[in-house]
């Protein structure tokens, strides 16, 4: 039985997108894992990182971010909101960051949520070393991912290579934290599918989800 975290990010709940959140929730519960997901707009995250973070400042008179991630971590000192996605990061042995494409990149709530809950001191830091020495070596990790153009269109000399697109978030989040990185599952352009081509784009995804425990990963410390 493992234990599974879904980072959605998508404000419309009937969107393909938010289908694909829906699809591998149901799919590890029938399996008979547990599910824990942080539906970011629906819970109002704010993606900004600031001294509001904390229930106290340790250097008033300078505010600098880390220092008081690092100074949070040691006392205690996160807001609950926070420390309680800090504490399902920590709980889950799958993380899946399920989102669209958004400027070649996350979305500001799902890149503001890595700002704040990959915290210095938590993540990285203060000891903690990074990529293969990292401390969550026993964490796998996945981006689930919707575009608004074909595969087609990403390409070097267009839109661009998605392994490319995509290295921040697997080299820079994932395998910084020392996680296995599986590759992605990308849906392309689902608004620009019939009924029939986004149901049986579902069926594929299902099937990618079946075959997470033979992929070969993009990164690895196992």
């Amino acid at each position: 039985m493992k234990k599974v975290l879904i980072i959605h990010a998508h404000p419309e709940p009937k969107s393909f997108c938010s289908g694909l959140k829906g699809t591998s929730e149901q799919y590890f519960t029938d399996r008979g894992d547990i599910v824990k997901v942080s539906d970011l707009y629906a819970i109002g995250f704010d993606p900004v990182g600031d001294q509001r973070d904390f229930t106290s400042i340790s250097k008033p008179d300078y505010f600098k971010y880390q220092l008081e991630q690092m100074n949070a971590c040691k006392t205690d000192g996160f807001t609950d909101e926070l420390k309680a996605e800090m504490d399902k990061l920590v709980w889950c042995d799958i993380l899946i960051f399920n989102f669209p494409l958004w400027w070649f990149g996350l979305p500001a709530i799902l890149k503001g949520w890595v700002d704040r809950v990959f915290a210095m001191g938590l993540v990285y830091g203060d000891g903690r070393g990074v990529y293969e020495n990292g401390i969550f070596k026993e964490k796998t990790a996945f981006v689930t991912m919707t575009t608004g153009g074909p595969e087609i269109a990403y390409t070097p000399t267009s839109n661009g290579d998605p392994n490319v697109i995509l290295f921040p978030i697997h080299h820079g989040m994932f395998y910084f934290a020392g996680m296995t990185v599986l590759p992605p599952f990308i849906s392309w352009g689902p608004a620009r599918m019939s009924e029939e081509q986004r149901k049986a784009e579902l069926e594929r995804y299902k099937s990618y989800l079946q075959s997470i425990d033979t992929l070969k990963p993009i990164y690895t410390n196992r």
